[in-house]
C-alpha cells in the first residue's frame, strides 16, 4: 500500500477489492487503513532562517502625513503609514490608510488617479529621493509651482530596493 507525507501527516492510500472477491463484478468497497499522525522538529545552527525572517522582508518607507491646517493648540496634526518600497503610488497608499487627499473641489472633481485632473496635489517636504522622478504628467501640471510638489496619482513610493522616510504635506495650496 502506498503512503503518502505531508510535512508532519502521513495518509495511507485506500485498498481496492472487488466485493465478490472473484476480481470481477461491478461492486467495489474501499478499505480506509488509518495511520498514525506524526510530528516531527529538529533544529540546528546551520538551519535554514523561517519564512518571515529579516532576509526575506522587503524594505518598508515609512510615510508621515502632515495636515493642511493647524488644529487649535497650533500644532498641524500627523497621520502616519509604512509601505513596502516600490510597489504603490502615494494616492493608494493615503486611500488605503484613510488619510485625507482631496480638497473640497477635489473630493467631486478628481479623476480618480488617472493623472488627468490635478487635484491630488502634495508637498514632499523630506524623503524627496526615495520617490520616483516627476512625470510628464506632473510635469504638465505643476510647471508653475514649486519642484517639491507632487501629484499623488502619479508618485511612485521607492523602488523595491531602498528604504527610509518621507514626509508629505497634504493639500499644500492651502499653505499659502
Amino acid at each position: 500500500m502506498a503512503t503518502i507525507n505531508f510535512g508532519g501527516i502521513s495518509l495511507g492510500m485506500p485498498e481496492l477489492s472487488h466485493a465478490n472477491g472473484k476480481g470481477y463484478g461491478n461492486c467495489v468497497s474501499v478499505k480506509v487503513v488509518p495511520r498514525k499522525r506524526f510530528v516531527s522538529a529538529s533544529a540546528s545552527a546551520n538551519s535554514m532562517e523561517s519564512p518571515g525572517s529579516a532576509t526575506d522582508q522587503k524594505p518598508e518607507i515609512e510615510l508621515e502625513f502632515i495636515g493642511p491646517k493647524p488644529e487649535s493648540d497650533g500644532k498641524y496634526p500627523v497621520e502616519r503609514a509604512k509601505a513596502i518600497s516600490g510597489e504603490k503610488l502615494l494616492r493608494n497608499i493615503m486611500s488605503d490608510n484613510k488619510i485625507e487627499l482631496y480638497a473640497t473641489y477635489g473630493k467631486v472633481m478628481n479623476c480618480g488617479g488617472g493623472g488627468s485632473c490635478g487635484t491630488c496635489i502634495v508637498e514632499i517636504l523630506d524623503g524627496n529621493d526615495l520617490l520616483n522622478e516627476r512625470t510628464n504628467t506632473e510635469l504638465r501640471y505643476l510647471k508653475k509651482n514649486p519642484e517639491s510638489w507632487r501629484l499623488a496619482c502619479q508618485t511612485i513610493v521607492g523602488n523595491k530596493e531602498n528604504s527610509g522616510k518621507v514626509v508629505v504635506q497634504r493639500i499644500p495650496q492651502w499653505k499659502k
